[in-house]
């Protein structure tokens, strides 16, 4: 079962303007989001359940300072919200 990835207008932003420009980092989050497609929950990804302000959503590593932040709309759906360094995107 793959997962189907919406992604908000704030992350298409935030993707256009940090990650798009940048080769290395568009190859690490490609390769990732097909990981995440496979198993949300594969340990190179370090998903995590967020608290406080984000208690609905989730996070995962693109690589060492860039997350993804996320919420499960079903079982097999997922909405992007943010993508950026821990700094900007917690």
């Amino acid at each position: 079962m793959m997962i189907e990835f919406v992604w908000d207008s704030g992350f298409k932003r935030s993707y256009k303007k940090k990650i798009a420009s940048n080769k290395k980092l568009k190859a690490k989050f490609e390769e990732n989001i097909m990981l995440f497609s496979i198993n949300p929950f594969n340990p190179i990804l370090r998903t995590h359940k967020l608290s406080g302000i984000l208690k609905d959503c989730w996070a995962f590593a693109v690589d060492y300072d860039c997350r993804v932040i996320f919420k499960f709309l079903t079982e097999n759906k997922v909405l992007l919200i943010d993508i950026g360094t821990h700094e900007e995107v917690y």
